[in-house]
């Protein structure tokens, strides 16, 4: 035994210290409070709209303080607003203690510059400077459920752009209303239960013209969920939301031109019309004789832009986007010039994701815009008079972190691009209203932050605004984590990821690893910007090296790089993980990589899992917290967007219930009873899975919880796991506590 007890101080160095589990907890618990509270830096930065003025908010020694910038203006920063005064108008409103620096908004901006709007406990309110005199406003709704399927068989009237007419469905027909006269008439005769015209109704500019979609709709899956202990009764109840999965029936949309004086009607041709995943974006140009709509074909291979004339029953191509994987369409990106003859468009058909300038009238691209191996992360304004685009892109730089986010100013007749935000970090930039001046926070997770003023025209820096100083937190042991790259599973593409050690970091001692993953293809993941604390930063006072990674299968690369997703959401980048830190293991040979954790959420938890399904040789602890655990039991729209339609092969073969029987490692699985976003089933369905093939694991349910890591309860479940299972100490015995 006592060997074994100096086996376990050699390879947990904070217990050789006279420290016990106890205690390490407790430093685990306060990392976050403890470091925020040094955070000096810029937060809330917003232009205030129709001036040249920015506000802010920053801690200082006193609080929270708001300030004021006019960029015009070469004086320092000012107060903006008198904090002082606005908590007694505050106190006497509310009838209670306000702080003059701990001022309790959830929510703050300028509504002018002379006037403040703020929400406390979801109730907004608005105070004029020139009096501090406070006036309640309106009501804040409870947040909508994210997920619910549009009605499209309202009753709501929408006005013609003059004013006279107003437009509706009726029975499942289209109606005019003369407003002056009340008389109304059927434009529609052809409408039915099962097949009605939508209540999404597009008046031409001219008030002549309707187009609206013949709508048929289908069932739409409900997901019910049971609450087990509500809060204000005794007995259970169920909630209902709209939940459409993959694979089922979804509504077909079919666009019709109506003339309001019923003398014609065209109803428009759209090939695969039945195949369609949406039918959407519908818009009429400026001399109401043409429109244009867009076409997602089920399975995202296929974007199109149609336009449609009044003198003709055809439709023509505008833009087809096609790809042999998927068309990210959540980021399918245009911009209509005001001559309504060029478009701008965003497209990765050359391997990366550019600008393309088409010419409306005949369908062709003028000209690719931009070019090279790096990425558009998108368009933030468009200059037509000056024939210029201000852009947000990724890795231009070579030698620099290819996620680094930069802002550039580009010529769209010359193709010069101009660096606006040039030094190696990321970049988080507020315009103001009129797009000629910049406020620039620039950081690296290695790297504090810099905020300074900047011409959006050039990107010169007019004045430094802030810098912070860290010397309270290096000072209170502090360790800046480490940014690092290696090959991927080719050899040859550069993996990128964030090393963070514990804070009382001993190179000559082993520390097991654990990585914190998010391997979702909607975007990369990996913190770029600088911050005191990361969500997995407080693992590291229990003794654990925490690192994460972005793989191969996510967003922000090459069209290569992220199509190692498509139909294959189980590598997860997984093979790119492992070189990645096999080779930080080589470099830092303190990092135990026979000792490895992982653990998230959502997608993250179907990924933990899958990484002791499927690379058990590596990966031997993980916790899975509200995992999509199976794609089939998931939302549509993020499903198939990565696995494509029809349902094949692939989401079998993805499946971490169909692969329970895998498993090797150690597993704990986390879920929210409540989980509106994932289907809670999901996961149970992997609890039966591992039941019926004898497996061992944990499993914890936290009643009225939703989509969620774990929540208190769960926090402290997964790090005892971890504890457990990569340190093989025992945890505190909480009954006692």
């Amino acid at each position: 035994m006592k060997r074994l007890i100096i086996a376990l101080l050699a390879v947990y160095p904070l217990l050789s210290q006279g420290q016990d589990m106890k205690e390490l907890y407790q430093k685990a618990d306060s990392f976050y409070t403890k470091y925020s509270s040094m955070s000096r830096g810029l937060s809330d930065i917003e232009a205030i709209k129709n001036s040249p003025k920015f506000w802010y908010s920053a801690r200082t020694a006193n609080g929270k303080e708001f300030f004021l910038l006019d960029a015009e203006k070469k004086q320092e920063p000012t107060p903006a607003f008198d904090q002082k005064r606005l908590a007694l108008s505050l106190e006497t409103f509310l009838h209670k203690e306000i702080k003059a620096y701990q001022l309790p908004f959830q929510k703050i901006r300028f509504a002018g510059t002379d006037t403040l709007s703020f929400i406390i406990d979801k109730q907004e309110y608005l105070c004029t400077l020139a009096d501090y005199k406070i006036i309640k406003g309106a009501a804040i709704p409870e947040d909508s459920y994210w997920g619910g399927v549009y009605r499209e068989n309202s009753k709501e009237k929408i006005k013609s752009p003059d004013g006279i007419n107003e437009a509706y469905i009726n029975e499942g027909n289209l109606w005019i209303r003369n407003i002056a006269t009340g008389q109304a008439k059927a434009i529609s005769t052809d409408g039915s239960v099962y097949d009605y015209y939508s209540s999404n109704i597009y008046w031409s500019p001219d008030s002549k013209k309707i187009i609206c979609c013949k709508y048929r709709p289908a069932e739409v899956r409900k997901l019910l969920l049971i609450s087990s202990s509500p809060k204000d009764q005794l007995q259970p109840k169920t909630e209902e939301y709209d939940y459409p999965k993959p694979g089922e029936a979804l509504p077909i949309r079919r666009p019709v031109l109506f003339f309001i004086d019923g003398k014609r009607s065209v109803e428009y041709n759209v090939p695969d019309v039945d195949a369609q995943f949406d039918l959407n974006n519908i818009r009429w140009d400026k001399s109401s004789t043409s429109f244009s709509f867009h076409f997602n074909k089920r399975g995202h291979q296929q974007y199109v832009i149609y336009g449609g004339n009044i003198q003709s029953d055809q439709l023509r191509t505008i833009v087809n986007e096609q790809s042999n994987t998927f068309i990210y369409y959540n980021a399918v990106y245009e911009h209509w010039f005001e001559n309504e003859k060029e478009l701008l468009w965003i497209s990765e058909r050359d391997g990366w994701r550019h600008i393309y300038l088409y010419d409306v009238p005949t369908g062709k691209v003028k000209k690719q815009l931009t070019k090279g191996e790096w990425v558009v992360k998108n368009v933030v304004h468009v200059d037509e008079s000056k024939r210029t685009i201000l852009f947000k892109g990724c890795g231009m730089d070579a030698g620099e972190d290819p996620y680094l986010e930069k802002y550039y100013l580009l010529n769209i007749d010359n193709g010069n691009i101009k660096a606006l935000t040039p030094e190696n970090g990321n970049h988080n930039v507020t315009f103001s209203s009129d797009y000629a001046y910049m406020v620039d926070t620039y950081s690296r997770t290695d790297l504090p932050p810099t905020t300074v003023l900047r011409s959006a025209k050039d990107g010169k820096i007019i004045r430094t605004i802030f810098q912070p100083d860290i010397k309270e937190a290096l000072a209170a042991g502090w360790r800046m984590p480490e940014v690092f790259s290696a090959k991927g599973r080719d050899g040859k593409t550069d993996i990128w990821g964030m090393i963070i050690r514990p804070n009382n970091f001993d190179p000559n001692k082993k520390y097991p690893v654990i990585e914190y993953i998010y391997a979702g293809p909607h975007d990369s993941h990996v913190p770029k910007s600088f911050a005191l604390a990361h969500r997995p930063s407080h693992l590291t006072e229990l003794g654990f090296i925490v690192v994460m990674i972005d793989g191969m299968g996510t967003a922000n690369r090459s069209k290569a790089f992220h199509d190692v997703c498509w139909k294959n959401l189980k590598d997860a980048g997984f093979p790119d993980r492992i070189a990645w830190m096999k080779s930080a293991a080589d470099k830092y040979p303190e990092m135990d990589i026979t000792r490895v954790g992982i653990y998230g959420g959502s997608a993250g938890g179907q990924n933990s899992m899958g990484a002791v399904l499927f690379h058990p040789e590596f990966y031997k602890v993980a916790v899975a917290a509200c995992g999509c655990h199976d794609n089939r039991m998931d939302k549509i729209w993020w499903n198939e967007q990565w696995m494509g339609y029809p349902i094949g092969k692939e989401y079998e073969e993805c499946s971490n219930v169909v692969n329970a029987h895998l498993l090797k490692g150690k597993l704990m699985l986390i879920l929210g009873e409540l989980d509106n976003n994932v289907d809670p089933s999901s996961t149970l369905q992997v609890v039966n899975a591992l039941q019926q093939s004898n497996k061992e694991f944990d499993f914890v349910i936290l009643p009225g919880a939703r989509h969620t890591l774990g929540e208190t309860y769960g926090e402290r479940k997964r790090r005892d796991f971890f504890v457990k299972n990569l340190i093989g100490l025992p945890t505190p015995n909480w009954n006692e506590q």
